[in-house]
């Protein structure tokens, strides 16, 4: 059976198991142990632990559980809210000030967590019940959030741009940089596509003439402020060279472990097993999909699936912004059905080389298909945080829900566009600061 053959094989029954609800790690696992086995024979079985252990000797890997350490110890205190009412208090008088306020607060809450479910969780808890209250409409409301939570995987820290950074070798401190315009761009379209809406219904939250004095918009700074500062000090420590970014985030972490107990009181038991068992679970889950995705990753190549498809699209000449959007409709419709980590981990090793030979910027790249997990995120069938925003609002239908994330789904593919016309939106930052590569 030639190469071409085995890989259409292996991509209807990954895809058939991953759909059928099959945990992501043990789907991929079995998926590589099944083929292994029926197309080398059970020889082939004696790499299989040294893969799976060897996917996992990674030092850079211990950057993982520590920037989930510091999302678990602010999303389990009231820093969230904190965020959510500070914002509040100084964006009021724009149109859709609640909902910018929200959008503002996941931007925030993304660069202190580098989660999009955690983001997404901690501001819809508090914001899709106040904007409601306040008559928002549901849809902008619910639609907002999911939008909103997805900048926790653009905006650095993030630990999709780790698991890219790995997977590619890519270098994870240029990743971090190149999300931060890209980033900031995203949400000022999201706002802007809000402010736009919000005037079109001709909607207020408050009265014409409710105003927040000085000293309500000053008071609730004080409490975000050390957050915010250990991002600043994350991020100066990782770009200027004076750490790792495995030593830089758990220094973070520690920071954002202390901060928690010193200011928001958090010395029960019960607090802190919160915090160390949301850390544990979503840890080893993101560990386990990069091991049985690295030998996912080993039967593709033994089998010279990859090589082979590489080969076909090199021999396809064709333009390679052709090639470019290939491969963004590729992703998209991946994005629908898998998991972010997955999607990297599995792709990764496969377009690398292939974008590389058509010469786009793996650092480019890298920013361009994490926007595209993101609109995977708020997209049905999956859309992972579709179904948190339901979980926080279960009286909103989810396919208002649903119609509510289209606009943002738009401004994402705007922003994909934006940056295949200015690809320096994404590189200038990581070249400036760190040099051009060579």
């Amino acid at each position: 059976m030639n190469p071409a053959t085995q890989g259409a094989i292996v991509l209807v029954v990954t895809l058939a198991v991953l759909l059928a609800g099959a945990p992501v790690a043990f789907g991929l696992g079995m998926v590589s142990i099944a083929f292994l086995i029926v197309f080398q024979g059970f020889d082939s079985l004696r790499v299989v632990a040294e893969t799976l252990f060897a996917g996992l000797h990674d030092f850079t890997l211990v950057s993982i559980p520590m920037f989930v350490m510091m999302g678990a110890a602010i999303g389990s205190s009231p820093a969230g809210k904190d965020l959510y009412e500070a914002l509040d208090r100084w964006l009021y008088r724009l149109p859709g000030g609640l909902v910018i306020s929200n959008l503002g607060a996941c931007a925030l809450f993304a660069a202190l967590t580098g989660s999009s479910p955690a983001c997404c969780a901690a501001i819809g808890k508090m914001g899709i019940p106040e904007m409601r209250k306040r008559g928002y409409p549901d849809d902008i409301a619910t639609g907002s959030i999911c939008a909103g939570g997805t900048l926790g995987i653009l905006i650095p820290p993030s630990i999709t741009f780790i698991l890219y950074g790995i997977a590619t070798e890519t270098s994870i401190g240029r990743l971090f940089l190149a999300g931060v315009v890209p980033g900031i761009m995203l949400t000022g379209l999201f706002v802007l596509w809000t402010i736009v809406l919000i005037w079109k219904r001709g909607f207020r939250s408050h009265a014409i003439d409710f105003r927040y004095n000085w000293k309500e918009k000053f008071e609730a700074l004080p409490k975000i402020t050390p957050f915010l500062l250990i991002i600043l000090g994350v991020m100066y420590v990782l770009y200027g060279g004076v750490a790792t970014p495995s030593e830089a985030a758990g220094v973070g972490a520690a920071l954002c472990v202390v901060m928690a107990v010193v200011i928001y009181r958090m010395w029960k038991p019960g607090q802190w097993w919160v915090m160390l068992r949301d850390t544990t679970r979503e840890s080893v889950m993101i560990l386990m999909i990069i091991a049985a995705a690295v030998l996912f990753g080993y039967m593709l190549t033994s089998l010279y699936i990859t090589q082979t498809l590489a080969q076909a699209i090199a021999d396809a000449h064709v333009n390679r912004w052709v090639l470019m959007g290939m491969i963004n409709l590729f992703l998209l419709v991946c994005g629908f059905f898998i998991p972010p980590a997955a999607i990297i981990l599995m792709t990764a090793p496969i377009l690398y080389p292939i974008i590389k030979t058509a010469g786009f910027d793996p650092v480019w790249f890298g920013v361009v298909l994490t926007i595209n997990m993101e609109i995977g995120l708020i997209h049905p069938p999956v859309g992972l945080n579709i179904y948190i925003v339901s979980s926080i609002a279960p009286d909103v239908p989810v396919t208002r829900i649903m119609w509510g994330t289209i606009p943002y789904v738009l401004c994402m593919i705007l922003q994909i566009v934006i940056l295949c016309f200015i690809p320096e939106l994404a590189t200038w930052l990581p070249d400036t600061l760190m040099g051009p590569v060579r």
